[in-house]
């Protein structure tokens, strides 16, 4: 884990990023730095009405995460463990499938101002889920503002979210097929997955869970 000081748990809404960067904080004794969702108040508005609130909603949540990442700056980055729920550069997929074309004009914009001086995680792990399980999950989970998501927006973004990280190179990255992945009822699927994380083996790699009997 000498290496591996700033760890990114990636996916789409709904994949379990949190609770994964929650396992691994516990694991690694590292800080956690979870995104601020439900501080954004226009996210309710626009899960209302996509297209009238999309600009305002990306915008706060870039600031957002701007902001919270510009926290890291202050941190010792060699010597201090930091695990995250989201990756900044992920905001791109959003304002890509959202904004209108006058409004990803301004967007980008903005954007290369902010992004210059983010630090890079050491690894990215991306949980690929497909868009039934993830429409399964989110119904499960219940939030009030996401109650209005659909099979097609989902499957939008799922597509989004795998042509991103096809196309990633910031940095080593590891894509953890989802569907089947559950800790609770395999244990020895966190023990598998911890075991290739810390093998620190620089590029793209992939994990399949195995099922446990």
């Amino acid at each position: 884990m000498a290496g591996l000081n700033y760890i990114v748990v990636e996916g789409a809404i709904g994949a379990g990023k949190t609770n994964l960067a929650q396992f691994l904080a516990e694991r690694f004794g590292a800080s956690l730095m979870l995104e601020e969702i439900e501080e954004n108040p226009f996210l309710l508005d626009f899960y209302k009405s996509r297209k009238r609130f999309a600009f305002q909603a990306q915008v706060f949540f870039l600031l957002s995460r701007f902001k919270q990442q510009q926290s890291l700056l202050e941190l010792d980055l060699f010597h201090t463990k930091v695990i995250s729920d989201y990756l900044f550069w992920k905001d791109r997929i959003f304002a890509s499938i959202n904004l209108s074309p006058k409004e990803l004009y301004l967007y980008e914009r903005i954007l290369p101002i902010l992004e210059k001086d983010i630090p890079k995680p050491d690894l990215v792990i991306y949980l690929q889920t497909s868009p039934e399980v993830l429409l399964k999950r989110i119904k499960e989970k219940g939030r009030d503002f996401e109650k209005g998501l659909d099979l097609e927006y989902i499957s939008l973004l799922v597509e989004s979210y795998n042509h991103f990280f096809f196309h990633y190179n910031l940095g080593n990255l590891l894509v953890v097929k989802n569907d089947n992945l559950d800790f609770q009822k395999n244990p020895g699927q966190l023990e598998d997955l911890l075991s290739i994380i810390k093998e620190e083996k620089p590029g793209t790699r992939y994990y399949v869970p195995a099922i446990q009997g």
